[in-house]
């Protein structure tokens, strides 16, 4: 039994070596995509009067910078967030910063809790019954291990249950401002994702990382579900005749408050400052797949400093994304009333 528990120890250490090593290599080729392509990270501020776009977790960081940018194209945004006079500030920061253009509003929402994401679809659907733009956004990244009120693993939750569960309630209303639309565009979803689901795989039998849970294994899994999904979708919905366009986006190795906890904050805290990106610059790609024209018939891509990027072959196989989207669907039906653990 002792000798059991060495080896397994053991094994989680070289998994989490491993795990180090291959993010430094991603981090390392990210930061470099970023300064070779830094001229190619600009976006277009265009007017987008009458249209309303929900942005998750909009009230400090990349969200921040989103949706000031989504006002200055006379946008109505919706910013949901965990703390309502965070988001509140957030937007009087914004008007004091001479932000004239727009409407916005916040709505309390926590991606990792399917009650409060249902509560605050039916706010949102209640009050804007067609919708433009969904911007999921909201994230969290290498936490430890704690289980959600549903029996998720928290990165699982946040990054990926909680967005695909928001999608599908808000989807009626995505596609009825795409029938309706009056030049003939589509209504977007934006997933920001992220490089890291190249060192990612889906672990169908233990989705929670219980096993030997490893934070980095478990966020690279909750990104690259985004990115299966948002290929699943797009496809869906192309065949289908559904209005709603899907982009799934990298936004760079950007500072935010995501770093807060690594290596990098702790040892190395001037790294992110002198060589990541702003997240003003973390934003542009996000702001380019919600409204830039030029991307209006390229549904399914991923962008990264607003540029069409390659993601591994296999994540376009169909077979992948109806895989993913099954065991999701049963997933969340199993939530209630019975909780997972598993």
């Amino acid at each position: 039994m002792v000798l059991f528990l060495i080896l397994e120890f053991l094994k989680k250490i070289v998994a989490e070596i491993r795990y180090q090593i291959v993010y430094y290599a991603l981090g390392s080729t990210a930061q470099l995509e970023d300064f070779i392509y830094a001229k190619d990270n600009r976006v277009d501020i265009i007017d987008k009067t009458g249209q309303i776009a929900v942005v998750t977790g909009g009230s400090r960081g990349i969200g921040l910078h989103v949706v000031r940018m989504l006002l200055q194209c006379n946008m109505h945004v919706i910013i949901g967030c965990r703390n309502t006079e965070a988001g509140e500030t957030a937007i009087a920061s914004l008007r004091a910063a001479g932000i004239t253009k727009g409407t916005a509003e916040c709505f309390k929402l926590d991606t990792g809790s399917l009650t409060s994401v249902r509560t605050f679809a039916r706010k949102v659907v209640s009050a804007h019954p067609k919708i433009n733009i969904l911007v999921n956004n909201a994230g969290i990244m290498f936490v430890p291990f704690s289980l959600t009120e549903d029996g998720i693993e928290s990165q699982q939750a946040v990054n990926y249950i909680g967005h695909f569960v928001l999608t599908q309630e808000l989807l009626p209303s995505l596609e009825t401002a795409g029938r309706q639309s009056s030049n003939g565009t589509k209504s977007r979803i934006v997933n920001v994702s992220s490089c890291a689901y190249a060192a990612g795989t889906i672990n169908y039998s233990d989705f929670n990382n219980k096993s030997g849970y490893i934070a980095s294994a478990a966020y690279a899994q909750s990104k690259l579900a985004q990115l299966i999904s948002s290929v699943h979708m797009s496809r869906l919905f192309t065949e289908n005749n559904i209005p709603v366009n899907v982009y799934a986006v990298h936004p760079g190795i950007v500072n935010t408050e995501l770093f807060d906890g690594t290596a990098f904050k702790k040892f190395l805290p001037w790294v992110p400052k002198l060589l990541f990106k702003s997240p003003e610059n973390g934003a542009m790609p996000i702001v380019h797949a919600a409204i830039s024209p030029a991307i209006e018939n390229r549904s399914g891509i991923y962008i990264s400093n607003c540029r069409e990027t390659p993601i591994k072959k296999y994540i376009l196989n169909p077979s992948e994304g109806y895989k993913l989207h099954k065991f999701t669907f049963d997933l969340i039906k199993s939530i209630s009333p019975k909780k997972i653990s598993s």
